[in-house]
């Protein structure tokens, strides 16, 4: 009998992102909270003979299939001596700031350590294993948790945020892909201030929004410089009946809206795509977080 196992990539929102410095190597220090919706791409796993990848779904196009995909090689981390067949379905928009490509990466991880216990061959964790995870990319810890965090340093460090008050999320994209090294070098000023470093108790959906009013997106100005459009599409979320509050996420293009309720987040989000079809749209609520990845991630990395 086949063992297979299903994972679901959920998008990655920044609430906020602030840059505060950068390192001799290029990287830059964030300060970001980050949050994760039921909005996302779905995975599965069948133990097989080879490691091998196959795509579909809406935006399957816009992925590539080869070697590098960064599904394949982060399964590979993690699959040791066993093969997997991994079915990818792709609803997520590439290279829009929600880390689309990281969760599905991180997802795979998931997914191959699970189906390694289940098969009794675990890998074991060697002293580079999570350098090597790291390396995949700034967002794969934190997509690896899929838990709302603090991110700081260059995505390293992540602080687990308390549980959040009931929140809702509207996505919109105008299927513009924004590079983020682009955004970055186009950044005037890469040594901002942090967020404060308590931070606040947010008893309900609308003290969270009014909160979040005070902080930035530092990368939201040069990513709209490069695509004027994402101005037009965090507009059109803020003035959305019930919306609390709108921003880019990450480097763009991709912007959210926060709402209190979900059939709030779900009627927005219709009258959204009836306004522009053209953008890509999509509604669900901001994940809680689930208490066994953390300490997953610690045994693991």
């Amino acid at each position: 009998m086949l063992q297979t196992l299903t994972e679901f990539a959920h998008a990655k929102i920044n609430l906020c992102l602030h840059v505060t410095g950068q390192r001799a190597d290029g990287y830059h220090f964030l300060d970001s909270l980050v949050v994760f919706a039921g909005i996302g791409d779905g995975l599965r796993v069948t133990a097989a003979d080879d490691t091998a990848l196959r795509i579909d779904g809406p935006f399957a196009a816009d992925v590539p299939c080869g070697e590098d995909n960064l599904v394949l090689r982060a399964a590979r981390l993690v699959t040791g001596d066993q093969g997997v067949a991994l079915h990818l379905t792709k609803r997520l928009p590439p290279a829009s700031g929600i880390g689309g490509g990281s969760a599905d990466a991180a997802a795979a991880i998931r997914a191959v350590l699970r189906l390694n216990a289940m098969r009794g061959k675990a890998v074991p964790a060697t002293p580079d294993l999570a350098q090597r995870i790291g390396a995949l990319g700034a967002d794969l810890p934190v997509c690896l948790a899929s838990h709302p965090s603090r991110m700081r340093g260059i995505g390293e460090q992540l602080d687990w945020l308390p549980p959040l008050p009931e929140l809702h999320v509207v996505l919109a994209n105008p299927r513009v892909e924004v590079p983020t090294p682009v955004v970055f070098k186009a950044l005037s000023r890469k040594d901002n201030a942090p967020l404060p470093d308590t931070l606040p108790q947010w008893g309900h959906a609308v003290a969270l929004a009014e909160w979040l009013a005070s902080t930035r997106n530092d990368l939201e100005a040069p990513a709209i410089a490069h695509a004027p459009v994402i101005a037009d599409v965090i507009a059109a979320l803020a003035a959305l009946p019930e919306a609390l509050f709108a921003r880019m996420s990450g480097s763009g293009a991709t912007c959210f809206a926060l709402f209190a309720k979900e059939a709030q987040a779900a009627d927005a989000a219709d009258l959204l795509r009836e306004a522009r079809p053209d953008w890509w749209v999509a509604a669900g609520q901001i994940y809680p977080g689930r208490a066994d990845m953390p300490q997953l991630i610690r045994e693991t990395t």
